[in-house]
């Protein structure tokens, strides 16, 4: 299971083929952080276990993340899961646990 500070499991590995598709699937989705957030930490080591390719987006880094993530998900709150969905409509995810079992279920 995952601890607040990050995981110990080794990271998925696909065939180049596989891992490409998994790409694709993941170009639409974006991740609100930064860098300190325990939970953002928390996704983020998941990310990297489930080998996705998901944009870091660090609301302190960047005032125009900070705007994007208030504006669209109307919070300021990370992390946030961006979704954008196949009819061009956006879901914002918050929640560390949340995000973490989204990504499971649709990559693990």
């Amino acid at each position: 299971m995952f601890s607040l500070f990050g995981n110990s499991q080794e990271p998925v590995v696909r065939s180049a083929e596989d891992q490409r598709k998994v790409d694709a699937q993941t170009a639409k989705l974006s991740l609100y952080h930064f860098e300190s957030c325990p939970f953002c930490r928390r996704v983020r080591d998941h990310i990297d276990t489930l080998s996705l390719n998901i944009e870091y987006r660090d609301k302190r880094l960047d005032e125009k993340h900070r705007l994007a993530l208030l504006q669209g998900g109307g919070s300021e709150q990370v992390p946030a899961l961006r979704i954008e969905q196949e009819d061009g409509s956006v879901q914002w995810m918050y929640e560390s646990s949340d995000i973490i079992q989204y990504l499971s279920a649709q990559f693990g």
